[in-house]
């Protein structure tokens, strides 16, 4: 069983910055996929960004060149860096772990842009 404990989430203005980031209860080593997807209030969760096992990254074409997702082996964490931070970013973020057929979530974490 992978846990996932996200933070960093909170209530920023526009353009300004955030920094999610996911503690994994194991080696990220041992896991295919690292991802954030959000949600918003009355949609669906849709991908923001995932990082497999060998550095290939991808990302939604509405955060491309703003988000970036990073891998820390050291400390079994994952982040989220979000600049240029828009309204319609607001959501809640998850973290998501994929590991040999098997996909973990963490609680979530809510992200508020707005002024």
């Amino acid at each position: 069983q992978v846990q996932l404990v996200e933070s960093g989430g909170g209530l920023v203005q526009p353009g300004g910055s955030l920094r999610l980031s996911c503690a994994v209860s194991t080696s990220i080593f041992s896991l295919n996929a690292m991802a954030w997807y959000r949600q918003a209030p009355g949609k669906q969760r849709d991908l923001v960004a995932s990082i497999t096992r060998s550095g290939s990254t991808n990302y939604a074409d509405s955060v491309k060149d703003r988000f970036s997702i990073s891998r820390d082996y050291a400390k079994n964490t994952v982040h989220l860096q979000m600049n240029s931070l828009k309204p319609e970013d607001t959501a809640v973020y998850y973290c998501h772990a994929h590991s040999y057929g098997n996909n973990y979530w963490g609680q979530g974490t809510q992200v508020t842009v707005s002024s």
